[in-house]
């Protein structure tokens, strides 16, 4: 029986693990791939606060060893079902199924995809979704970033300083990200800006060729050659095997406030899982430490009723 499982190894269940070990609970992370969540991808974080400088990978790598020298346990496993004894919960995992007094659920956003069966064949084969990660083997080509928000503001300028062209597609005239890098990416001579459009097809057998874009107000189609694709077209949450226990918005990210509790006691939920305005690392962490006061919390109640 642990005080406290967390499900998700990124900078929100990591936090979380700090903040419950440093009140001398005992914690279990589950976290079904690498942990860090999406911080290992970016190349540096500029924007943490006493932190002027650091590699994602590295930030993650500092994180991880924080809890685990605290004494936070990790199983690699993917969480398949939790259900709720008011007392205790037990969580599913693989073969495995683990007890708990509280649970954090910490399981990030994944990148949303365009949803076309060539999809999936042509990740890493042209398709990427993540710039910094992936944009030094473009060097000197010719790419798209398909998006409007500021990632994929972001990850132009970036691609742009690598790649010899850089096409934005977003299906709209008017863009969400900030102005000032709208206006800083349209004055750069090798960046073009493709509004109204969308990709209806993406052309290539064992590597990407080309993209056929449609234009949203005419129809009119046209074929772009490239080499590569970015894919930023937001995040979405993967939730749904929660669905029976927690409520989930229309978007699927778990309903909890800033004090990070769900509908049921007990069960808290930390970091762009849940609803909120900003997702950000600085957000994670915070709510990873709103998240594990409040289980600790809970645990002290518990163990004094009992």
């Amino acid at each position: 029986m642990y005080d406290v499982v967390i499900v998700g190894a990124g900078t929100a269940g990591m936090s979380a693990a700090i903040y419950a070990r440093r009140a001398g609970k005992t914690v279990l992370m589950l976290e079904e791939a690498m942990y860090g969540g999406q911080i290992i991808n970016a190349s540096e974080v500029e924007n943490y606060p006493g932190i002027q400088k650091i590699p994602g990978y590295q930030f993650a790598n500092d994180l991880h060893a924080q809890a685990m020298a605290l004494g936070a346990e990790q199983v690699t496993a993917s969480v398949t079902g939790i259900e709720d004894h008011e007392t205790y919960k037990t969580i599913q995992a693989g073969d495995t199924s683990y007890e708990a007094k509280t649970v954090i659920l910490a399981t990030g956003a994944k990148n949303r995809k365009i949803g076309m069966e060539q999809e999936e064949r042509l990740v890493g084969m042209g398709i990427s979704y993540c710039a910094t990660c992936d944009g030094a083997f473009y060097r000197g080509r010719t790419v798209a970033v398909y998006g409007g928000g500021n990632t994929a503001l972001g990850d132009v300028e970036y691609l742009a300083n690598l790649c010899e062209k850089v096409y934005l597609i977003h299906r709209r005239d008017s863009f969400r990200g900030n102005a000032i890098l709208v206006d800083r990416l349209q004055k750069k001579e090798n960046v073009e800006f493709l509004t109204n459009r969308i990709i209806v097809d993406l052309i290539g057998e064992d590597q990407l060729d080309a993209l056929k874009l449609q234009n949203v107000v005419t129809k009119e189609e046209q074929e772009l050659p490239v080499e590569g694709l970015f894919i930023a077209i937001g995040q979405e949450p993967a939730n749904a095997v929660f669905a029976p226990l927690v409520t989930l918005d229309d978007y699927g990210y778990i309903e909890a406030g800033e004090d990070c509790k769900t509908n049921v006691a007990g069960i808290y939920a930390a970091g762009d899982c849940r609803t909120k305005q900003v997702r950000q690392l600085t957000t994670a962490a915070a709510d990873g430490a709103v998240a594990a006061l409040a289980a600790v919390e809970f645990v002290n109640e518990l163990d004094a009723a009992s």
